[in-house]
């Protein structure tokens, strides 16, 4: 049995936090190299300035909560009762080519549960922070979704990946558009998330998603009343072992009224090749 959780210094703790990582992420924008990237797979991009911001976030980490878990996009680690799930740099391919939209994103789960979610873009200072139960705020101001309830006015942002086929892809594609709603396509689900919960978009889905991409703005559009699809297999809250947690899931979060929608896109998004 674990001592009972000081969620209250952990959420002080991460906001102050997240604004000195994005610091150093907005340096290694400034300072990088064009084209001076690697690749760890097709489209997925890795930068200096990606293995630096999580060194720099797991030892602040490491240091104020010697006893809590990390698991990083780039340097893994093992799920535990309380765990800091970090992407350095969400928006790599962005970052990499030169585009300034990108963040650092951090979540924090309790037994399996996100409970805590910071969003920083370093290139404009915009701060989107969730904390379960206590509602979602952009730079301390109070958001919330969107009450869209027509597609044909609605703005909706959908992901992509090779995990899943074009042909899905492009069908989820039609279907949104036919119903009448508008397309975009940002490159950081990240930020996607953020900018739903603030009412920017409508909805955010994609077929398969990492837990360090999505799990911060997740919460976030939960608490600032949109609706979510569980992230994971067996459709529970809880992420309790490594391959659940680190395997990738489908994601959906959005205002209410648009849940079918998307939910009907999304499973021809998750469709094999026709």
């Amino acid at each position: 049995m674990h001592m009972a959780l000081d969620l209250t210094s952990r959420a002080e703790f991460l906001r102050g936090l997240s604004p000195r990582a994005g610091d150093l992420a907005r340096a290694g924008f400034v300072a990088r190299t064009a084209g001076t990237f690697t690749l760890k797979g097709p489209q997925d991009f890795l930068t200096e300035t990606d293995l630096a911001v999580e060194s720099f976030i797991r030892a602040e980490l490491g240091a104020a909560f010697a006893h809590d878990a990390i698991l990083g996009e780039e340097g893994g680690g093992d799920p535990a009762a309380r765990l800091w799930i970090i992407d350095p740099v969400d928006g790599t391919a962005n970052f990499a080519r030169g585009v300034p939209h990108f963040c650092v994103c951090i979540c924090f789960c309790e037994d399996g549960v996100p409970v805590l979610g910071a969003i920083f873009h370093p290139m404009t200072g915009e701060f989107w922070f969730a904390q379960s139960g206590k509602g979602a705020q952009k730079n301390g101001a109070p958001m919330s979704v969107t009450l869209t309830t027509n597609p044909n006015v609605a703005c909706v942002e959908m992901g992509w990946s090779r995990r899943h086929s074009i042909s899905g892809y492009l069908a989820a594609q039609g279907h949104i558009l036919t119903a009448g709603a508008n397309i975009r396509r940002g490159g950081s689900g990240a930020l996607a998330l953020a900018w739903v919960a603030e009412g920017r978009s409508d909805g955010y889905l994609e077929a398969a998603m990492n837990c360090w991409d999505c799990l911060a703005g997740m919460l976030m559009v939960q608490e600032a009343g949109g609706s979510v699809l569980p992230f994971g297999p067996d459709a529970t809250d809880r992420l309790s072992d490594l391959a659940a947690l680190t395997a990738p899931h489908s994601v959906r979060a959005c205002t209410p009224a648009l849940a079918p929608l998307l939910d009907s896109a999304l499973s021809l998004a998750a469709e094999p090749d026709r």
